[in-house]
């Protein structure tokens, strides 16, 4: 929602999900695409296969629900649930093992 131009609100609560092209079996709630920053929520709620990621972005995340394990390229592993956050650089491979029901908020900037 943006109430104000330029100023994005939204809830943890939202009912406004769409499935997400870029990562199968998951949904996406964008709440804002501006000034070359996004940020939003992804949630799982089934049971799914392991995934692979490269944010070609800094992607910043916090777990609000479940856990999730992420093995990086390189062998380096984080374990986190809810209340972790986490910081991915961009280009790194990762590897994501999702505990269901999941939900992250994110934000995604920079290069």
């Amino acid at each position: 929602m943006e109430p104000v131009p330029g100023i994005f609100t939204s809830s943890t609560a939202t009912t406004d999900w769409a499935p997400d092209p870029g990562v199968p079996g998951t949904e996406v709630h964008v709440m804002c695409e501006a000034d070359g920053v996004a940020a939003g929520m992804t949630r799982m709620t089934e049971a799914g296969e392991p995934f692979e990621w490269t944010p070609q972005q800094r992607e910043t995340i916090l777990v609000l629900e479940g856990r999730v394990r992420i093995e990086l390229d390189g062998g380096s592993v984080l374990d986190l649930g809810p209340g972790d956050m986490a910081s991915l650089r961009p280009g790194i491979g990762t590897r994501w093992f999702v505990t269901v029901p999941f939900k992250e908020m994110w934000v995604i900037a920079g290069g």
